[in-house]
């Protein structure tokens, strides 16, 4: 008698179910609150809400409470555990399946013969998290992508954002400058990224029908002793760096379009 067939990994079984794929597929593009995934998906709340405690449960999805109203709170896809879990997957169905190094961002930039995509970050005062955001993509895509930052409250450059950026990534950000939204009023971006939660309740609308995105993360800038607030900002470059590993892989599947000039 042959031996009993493994059973499949449990990832797979629980990702597997129609409504927790469709809500991770969700979150892979975006931050999300509930009241949001129940639209997008057709499902009541009290369904969606049990699915999303499921995925939480098995660590494939992170929740945080909204900095704008403490009432609300954001649900985030842990990038890095589901390409592990992916990874895992095809190495126990078959050796050669394994999907590389499990867990890295893929290292995909966008073809550089065509033109090149613009991403506007925003955060409220574009002090620090837009601004690590922006010297990544443009590190990171060789000029492929072009990258700006913005606040809807500009403040002067946090000097552990500096600091972060040359210790993790040998990057200079002492040169960059705070700026308004207002600065960016009209123009078209392919991707415009709000990395705060005040910032993306007070967002406008940007012509050419960019992709609206939202990646809910606290900020580090908390005010206290600097011995508290750089670990923070260490964690804060180190979330950005895998979700842009993520974000230039999906700008390079994404066919080019006309745009305007800015």
């Amino acid at each position: 008698m042959p031996p009993p067939a493994p059973a499949p990994p449990a990832f797979l079984q629980l990702a597997g179910h129609p409504l927790r794929w469709r809500l991770l597929g969700e979150l892979a593009r975006s931050d999300r609150m509930v009241s949001e995934l129940t639209g997008l998906v057709g499902e009541p709340q009290n369904l969606v809400s049990y699915h999303l405690a499921k995925l939480k449960a098995a660590r494939l999805v992170q929740a945080r409470r909204s900095s704008a109203d403490r009432r609300d709170t954001y649900y985030g896809l842990d990038l890095g555990r589901v390409g592990r879990e992916l990874a895992a997957a095809g190495g126990a169905l078959h050796p050669g399946l394994a999907l590389g190094p499990a867990g890295q961002a893929p290292d995909r930039a966008p073809d550089q013969a065509g033109p090149p995509a613009r991403v506007l970050f925003l955060c409220t005062g574009n002090s620090a998290r837009s601004q690590m955001a922006e010297a990544l993509v443009r590190a990171r895509s060789g000029g492929a992508v072009q990258a700006f930052s913005a606040g809807s409250h500009p403040k002067p450059l946090h000097p552990h954002a500096v600091r972060v950026m040359a210790e993790a990534h040998g990057l200079d950000l002492a040169g960059q400058v705070s700026k308004s939204l207002d600065v960016f009023a009209g123009q078209d971006f392919d991707w415009v990224i709000s990395l705060c939660d005040r910032v993306r309740e007070v967002c406008p609308q940007f012509p050419g029908g960019p992709e609206v995105i939202h990646w809910s993360l606290a900020n580090p800038a908390t005010g206290e002793a600097d011995a508290v607030t750089y670990p923070l900002f260490q964690a804060t470059a180190a979330a950005l760096e895998t979700r842009i590993g993520y974000l230039l892989a999906a700008i390079a599947d994404r066919p080019s379009a006309p745009r305007r000039a800015p």
